[in-house]
C-alpha cells in the first residue's frame, strides 16, 4: 500500500462539549496524523471533552469561525518539518457531519484529481430538519452565483472539506467569521485550483446552531457570504 500523505483535521468548536467526543470517535482510525480542536470562546467543557477524546486542543478566545480556523492553521504551520500536514480536513464539531466519510472526501486529492474537495450536502442524503429553509436557500443562491461567475459545478458551501496544505497557503485566507467557507471557494476558483465535490450525508446537529439558530446569525451570515462573493467578483 502506498504511504498516505500527512493528514491533519481541524475542528473549530464553540460550546460543543456534548458532541465533540462523538465527532472525534467517528474519525477513521489510522487515517490522520493529528486532530486539532480549536476551542473558540466556549463557556462549557468543550476543551476538556476534546482532550479526553484524544485531540490536540488549542484556544482562540476571540469568537469567530474564521478566527478559529486561522488559529488552527497557525498551530499547524508552527510544527517542525515532517509534522506539518500535507492535507487539511475541516470538520464541524456539532456532529452534523459524518467523519467516517473522510476517505471518500479525500479520494479525489489522493488520486490526483483535485486539490480541494467540498463535501456537498446538496448532493448527499440529509436528515429531515438538518438544513433549515434559510440554509437551503442561502446555499442555493451562493452556489448559483459562484457558478455564474466562475463556472464549475458548485452546489454547496459545506464545512466538511479537504484541501492540500500548499494550495491553502496560496489562497491567503483572511476571513474571521461567516465568510470563511465561501472565501475559500471564491479564491480557489480565481486561482484555478482543481476543485471537486463529493456527496456527503448530513444530520441534525447536537445543540443550537450559532448561525442558523438565530435571526441575527442568519442575517449576518447571509450578508457576509454575499459580501464576500461580490468583493472578489
Amino acid at each position: 500500500m502506498p504511504t498516505l500523505p500527512r493528514i491533519g483535521v481541524l475542528i473549530p468548536a464553540h460550546n460543543e462539549a456534548r458532541s465533540i467526543g462523538l465527532v472525534l470517535g467517528e474519525i477513521p482510525a489510522g487515517l490522520v496524523q493529528e486532530v486539532v480542536v480549536v476551542d473558540n470562546a466556549s463557556t462549557d467543557n468543550t476543551a476538556a471533552a476534546a482532550h479526553a477524546a484524544g485531540a490536540t486542543v488549542i484556544a482562540e478566545p476571540r469568537p469567530g469561525y474564521g478566527r478559529a480556523c486561522l488559529a488552527g492553521l497557525a498551530y499547524y504551520a508552527a510544527q517542525p518539518a515532517g509534522r506539518t500536514p500535507e492535507i487539511i480536513v475541516f470538520l464541524d464539531g456539532d456532529h452534523s457531519d459524518f467523519p467516517e466519510e473522510m476517505p471518500a472526501l479525500l479520494a479525489p486529492i489522493l488520486n490526483g484529481a483535485a486539490e480541494m474537495v467540498i463535501g456537498s450536502r446538496a448532493l448527499g442524503q440529509r436528515e429531515r430538519g438538518a438544513l433549515l429553509p434559510q440554509q437551503r436557500f442561502g446555499n442555493w443562491l451562493a452556489s448559483r452565483l459562484l457558478r455564474l461567475r466562475y463556472g464549475g459545478t458548485h452546489t454547496d458551501l459545506g464545512p466538511f472539506r479537504a484541501i492540500q496544505a500548499e494550495a491553502l497557503v496560496r489562497l491567503g485566507m483572511v476571513d474571521t467569521n461567516y465568510g470563511w467557507t465561501v472565501e475559500m471557494q471564491v479564491k480557489a476558483a480565481r486561482l484555478g485550483l482543481r476543485v471537486a465535490e463529493v456527496p456527503v450525508r448530513y444530520r441534525r446537529r447536537i445543540g443550537v446552531s450559532k448561525v442558523s439558530g438565530t435571526v441575527r446569525g442568519t442575517l449576518g451570515a447571509g450578508y457576509k457570504i454575499l459580501w464576500t462573493i461580490f468583493k472578489y467578483w
